[in-house]
């Protein structure tokens, strides 16, 4: 076998892909990232893929693939649009997917494929502390200002700040992005959530809105309210919950405002089987 094998990330070409990739896949499962020097959403993935092929220390391999250098082994694959990422396992493709997603989701996409790893390093993984909303904003600065030639890092740095909760600077730097990235799913996303944010400007806290309901189970802008803090504090199955309500026993309240708070919604959640589920509920109580 390659000796390159023998680090957790490594080049694929057309030379390599037999041992390096199909047979060494027998015993660990290979990740084969397609990337090009020129794709944005790979400069933001790679670094990822990297870390975990790193942090998971030959659980798998990560083998990169330049498309530019191998069109003939991405043309194989079928390859049409970068980053693309194929789990190759046992000698065969085992799953795969497209675009660059968050490291939350790639965990989740490892988890289905990759043994956890024994003894103390799995535990220290396990046990180790996810990446705070402030820690990605200093992390993503820095790396802006080390490379201010890379837009989507403000993209990231825009949804960092949403998430710590910096609404203003968070519209800001959304503003600011190219027109290529404006349009982007999560600025997209971002920008509804945003909207949804300013909804809560001046308005009462959690707590609040929660004994408001409880008081007055027909105080509908409490539900309203509170079904936008539940959505935006990692709740959003509660926060429709409140919006369905609504729906049911106050639908023309404020102009039709539940309904308008479920559609925002299934704009900011990229969970689709969550929204599926709840827009069907919507669809139920309308027609």
């Amino acid at each position: 076998m390659n000796a390159a094998v023998t680090s957790p990330i490594f080049d694929v070409d057309q030379e390599n892909f037999e041992t390096d990739v199909l047979q060494a896949s027998l015993k660990t499962p290979v990740l084969v990232d397609f990337w090009a020097t020129w794709c944005g959403p790979c400069k933001t993935l790679g670094p990822m893929l990297e870390k975990l092929a790193t942090e998971y220390n030959g659980a798998f391999r990560l083998g990169k693939v330049d498309v530019d250098k191998n069109q003939e082994l991405a043309g194989v694959f079928g390859i049409r649009s970068i980053p693309t990422v194929m789990l190759v396992k046992d000698g065969q493709i085992a799953d795969g997917f497209a675009g660059a997603l968050p490291e939350g989701q790639l965990r989740e996409f490892l988890s289905r494929h990759v043994q956890p790893l024994e003894g103390d390093l799995a535990d220290d993984i396990e046990d180790a502390a996810p990446e705070s909303p402030e820690q990605a904003i200093n992390r993503l600065q820095q790396a802006i200002a080390a490379d201010a030639d890379r837009p989507e890092l403000k993209l990231d740095l825009a949804v960092a700040l949403a998430q710590a909760g910096q609404a203003s600077a968070a519209e800001a730097e959304l503003n600011a992005l190219p027109a290529n990235l404006a349009t982007d799913t999560r600025a997209v996303r971002l920008r509804s959530q945003l909207d949804l944010a300013h909804s809560l400007e001046g308005t009462p806290a959690l707590d609040v809105l929660q004994q408001r309901v409880q008081a007055n189970p027909q105080d509908w802008e409490a539900h309203d309210l509170l079904g936008v803090r539940l959505l935006l504090g990692n709740d959003p199955g509660a926060g429709m919950e409140h919006w369905l309500l609504m729906l049911e026993k106050a639908r023309d309240w404020n102009d039709g405002q539940a309904k308008k708070r479920l559609l925002a919604a299934f704009n900011t959640l990229d969970d689709a089987e969550l929204v599926g589920r709840y827009r069907r509920r919507m669809t139920s109580l309308l027609f």
